[in-house]
């Protein structure tokens, strides 16, 4: 029968709590929010309920010291999981009340949801806490996803999934050739990103046919190059009018109780250039991994 441990630590407080309010937040809104059936409640619910049952299967193993019997690494496994789960949670939080708390007037209903964002703002903080606690030192031995760049791959990957989310519904790329570029952009600095993590998640980058930390050098300067150029064609062909773009927002906008197309537009404009910052500072630590450590 596996031993169950358990010692006391702010990292085991923080997964505790961090599960809790997680629980909370979908509990509540499930409850009495009446969100479901609608894409910003099902994605605010996935969230919260992804978080709360990864959190759970941390602490189990954990728990029952099954750390070596589990085929991932757990040097990266939590922490790349905790690090999702703050982004996902913040998400939520911000998602949530832009789609249910405003312009809603009194009532429970409304009480509801007002409890399960504040939970799930409590969530984001508790993630986020788990990541600054088990992220690595300087000159602390750790895994890949515990340090900076690892951290980042997973930014880059969660940012490049919400513009998927923008520019799908309505699609927003086919109109021109440069910004089917853009597209091809996000897809293959997405995967590329994701199979690192797969890869050192699961500790096969030791499989590679040449030197992992080369190879993230490259594939960050590369990642730049790209994102810089899709930082610059996709305002250029949206907003410009001399490319058939819209260069205000468009009056009907301002009715609507939703993001309209035009806002998510510019929100991908906004996150396009959000991941170019995160591949510029992550080619930045690669190229230190690469030049100063091997």
């Amino acid at each position: 029968m596996p031993l169950v441990v358990m010692h006391s630590s702010p990292l085991l407080w923080v997964r505790v709590l961090a599960m809790v309010f997680a629980c909370v937040a979908f509990s509540v809104a499930l409850h009495g929010g009446y969100v479901t059936g609608q894409s910003a409640g099902d994605w605010s619910i996935f969230s919260w309920c992804f978080s709360f049952a990864g959190t759970l299967l941390v602490l189990l193993v954990e728990m029952f010291g099954l750390q070596a019997r589990i085929p991932v690494s757990w040097k990266n496994f939590p922490i790349t999981f905790a690090c999702y789960a703050s982004l996902l949670c913040l998400s939520a939080s911000i998602m949530f009340p832009l789609y249910f708390l405003k312009g809603q007037g009194q009532g429970e209903r409304r009480d509801f949801r007002i409890v399960s964002t504040a939970f799930s703002c409590l969530a984001t903080v508790a993630y986020l806490s788990e990541v600054s606690i088990t992220k690595a030192r300087p000159g602390e031995v750790a895994g890949y996803m515990a340090t900076a760049p690892g951290l980042l791959k997973v930014c880059e990957t969660f940012v490049a999934c919400v513009i998927f989310v923008f520019i799908s519904d309505p699609v927003s790329y086919e109109s021109h050739a440069a910004l089917k570029w853009c597209l091809a952009v996000y897809c293959i600095c997405f995967i590329l990103s994701a199979v690192i993590i797969v890869l050192c998640v699961g500790e096969c980058t030791g499989c590679l046919p040449f030197p992992f930390a080369r190879f993230l050098s490259a594939y960050a300067t590369m990642a730049v190059i790209m994102y810089l150029s899709a930082t610059i064609i996709w305002p250029i062909f949206k907003f410009d009018r001399n490319h058939g773009g819209t260069s205000t927002r468009p009056s009907d906008c301002s009715y609507s109780s939703r993001v309209c197309p035009w806002d998510k537009l510019v929100a991908v404009a906004v996150l396009t250039a959000l991941n170019f910052v995160l591949y510029l500072a992550d080619l930045i630590y690669s190229a230190r991994l690469v030049f100063v450590t091997v």
